[in-house]
């Protein structure tokens, strides 16, 4: 089986969908790896560290692809009328992409004129026995962990309390908007820096874990917040009048703030605006909120996706798209298991090729197309 690992060309894009440590393993399977040369550079990994690892480094995406029976990527290859190759149009037909779709509708429609067994990875049932190939939880922990790190950066006063013969600096005072995987660690790295750190989400299950980490909660608590969360673990839409009770509380909060960290988001939609325009003029100069919900459209109302915004009052709001990719050698790294963990889960021996079963809980929950059929039903015509 050949397998090719292909070159991201998306904006904002530096991760890559394997490492010279998992080309290894790949080889190991019975496949023979292609590497397109400069897949690994934004992540630090040049083409002789694939070529040590025993893949072979074609020149360009069509090589590559040539004759691959398996397609490792990061985001979803490009299709024709996108800025770049048509990559979607190199795959051979029959061929098992395995990457993040970011589907809609009209991709999954193509995926399968072309032919493409494609699997999406960020549809993985969030069970036990998906956590090792859990590209959400692995990209979202390093997330959480880069926000704290850039709100660091960018705020303007130390992030400990600092005791000099001068004075004394205090600690920030930093607020985690949602505690789920990202939240979780930003919670963690604010802490290791030294920070006063409080978090907020509408999650029963969250105050605890958020006091277990050494954070004090924040929020509205009702019958409505006690069944606020999915049987996969994601926060449900709540109604707009527990939304306004909870704003009330988080409002006050904030106000207080030096760093706002966003994390919150709901699964197959827009992310909730939880930090209005007045709670942000609310805020004293300086201080900073980091939306990592950008890519849905953000927590905050005044970020604006993919840009470092200042508003009038001082306040810095960062609204960088694909947080992952800001620590792309790490991102690359985890994502890289994660995808080789799910193939040696299918993988048959005999036959040297994976063998992925319909009825397969995990299987079922990833395949978008399948023989040249939609095969998702979120994405089944009707």
């Amino acid at each position: 089986m050949r397998l090719a690992v292909m070159k991201e060309r998306r904006a904002d894009e530096a991760r890559v969908a394997a490492t010279p440590e998992t080309v290894k393993k790949l080889i190991a399977l019975g496949n023979t790896v292609a590497v397109e040369a400069g897949a690994g550079l934004t992540a630090g990994i040049p083409d002789s560290a694939y070529a040590e690892a025993g893949a072979e480094i074609a020149p360009d995406a069509a090589a590559a692809l040539s004759g691959a029976g398996i397609v490792l990527k990061v985001r979803a290859p490009l299709a024709s009328g996108e800025e770049g190759p048509d990559e979607l149009a190199l795959i051979p037909r029959g061929a098992l992409l395995i990457a993040t779709m970011s589907a809609d509708k009209d991709s999954v429609a193509r995926l399968a004129a072309a032919g493409v067994d494609a699997a999406a990875m960020e549809l993985l049932p969030r069970t036990t026995r998906a956590q090792s190939m859990d590209i959400l939880s692995s990209q979202a922990n390093l997330a959480g962990y880069r926000a704290v790190i850039e709100a660091a950066s960018a705020f303007d006063k130390g992030f400990p309390m600092l005791m000099t013969a001068a004075g004394t600096i205090p600690a920030a005072n930093v607020l985690v908007m949602g505690a789920g995987v990202a939240g979780l660690q930003a919670i963690a790295t604010a802490r290791r820096l030294g920070g006063r750190v409080s978090a907020t989400d509408v999650r029963p299950a969250a105050k605890e874990e958020i006091k277990s980490l050494g954070a004090s909660f924040v929020g509205y608590e009702d019958e409505e917040s006690k069944a606020a969360q999915t049987s996969g673990g994601y926060a449900k839409a709540m109604s707009p009048e527990f939304l306004a009770k909870q704003a009330e509380v988080v409002a006050a909060a904030i106000a207080k703030m030096d760093i706002v960290v966003c994390t919150a988001l709901v699964q197959g939609r827009r992310a909730p605006i939880l930090v209005t325009e007045a709670m942000v003029a609310s805020m004293k100069p300086g201080s900073v909120v980091v939306d990592i919900a950008s890519d849905a459209g953000g927590n905050c109302a005044l970020t604006k996706p993919g840009e470092r915004v200042v508003t009038e009052n001082g306040v810095i709001i960062l609204g960088w798209r694909n947080w992952p990719a800001r620590i792309p050698a790490a991102a690359s790294s985890l994502y890289a298991r994660n995808l080789l963990t799910f193939l040696t889960t299918f993988w048959d021996k005999d036959s040297s090729k994976p063998a992925l079963p319909a009825e397969d809980d995990l299987v079922r929950g990833v395949m978008l197309t399948r023989g040249g059929q939609v095969v998702h039903p979120n994405f089944a015509a009707g």
